[in-house]
């Protein structure tokens, strides 16, 4: 099936919405992988202390951040494509508004990832053009089980990010500002996903998605 099944439903199929959608989602890819977005909100580490660390507390730090930085590269292209394919215009602006979030927090890890001296993952266009296929899929199961997605995969980066809280360095405040502020903001996209009418997935699904973030984060880690 091509891509333009999946993006546009077949009553408002044409040439025009098919070339939009295209474009739409190569300048999604095209300004999430080269860095050209820019935060909408201050970074909570601005006004952060910037203690002295040690190279094993910034190594640690950069990888951490890395991953973190990965997980926003890839909600970046969730959310590109999931507003493509939903039908429902509020729908499609709630996608739209979270993914403008996601940009705020995907410029304050690069930012941090620069401070740290540390580089962002060399597989990030891999794991953008992975994200967005899933995206499109769960998109085009329909808008319950696509917000269902957008809940389990919130529910499971909040757990992700209470557990870099625990690893990250105490005297790394600016890293763990960034940290908590990412942290609420994907909670109450997950509650804004259930107050949508978001359908559980089964839990074999569920399940799946565990182990592929495992394997992501732990890539993300090291490359």
């Amino acid at each position: 099936m091509s891509l333009a099944s999946f993006v546009t439903p077949p009553e408002r199929r044409s040439p025009l919405s098919l070339l939009d959608s295209f474009l739409i989602a190569a300048d999604g890819a095209l300004r999430t992988l080269s860095g050209a977005g820019h935060a909408s909100r201050p970074s909570p580490a601005a006004q952060m202390p910037s203690p002295e660390l040690d190279a094993a507390q910034r190594r640690l730090s950069g990888a951490l951040m890395r991953v973190n930085h990965v997980g926003e590269i890839c909600a970046q292209a969730l959310y590109n494509a999931q507003a493509l394919t939903t039908r429902d215009p509020r729908l499609r602006q709630q996608f739209d508004q979270a993914a403008r979030e996601e940009t705020d927090h995907l410029a304050w890890t690069q930012q941090r990832l620069d401070e740290l001296g540390a580089h962002a993952s060399w597989l990030n266009p891999l794991w953008y053009a992975g994200a967005f296929g899933i995206g499109l899929l769960a998109g085009r199961a329909g808008d319950a089980v696509s917000l269902g997605f957008v809940v389990e995969t919130e529910r499971q980066v909040e757990r992700h990010l209470e557990r870099h809280l625990d690893r990250l360095p105490a005297e790394d405040s600016a890293s763990r500002a960034l940290v908590r502020q990412m942290k609420d903001d994907e909670a109450r996209h997950a509650q804004n996903a259930e107050n949508a009418g978001a359908k559980r997935l089964p839990l074999p699904m569920r399940w799946a998605m565990r182990g592929a973030a495992k394997v992501m984060t732990t890539t993300a880690h090291h490359v």
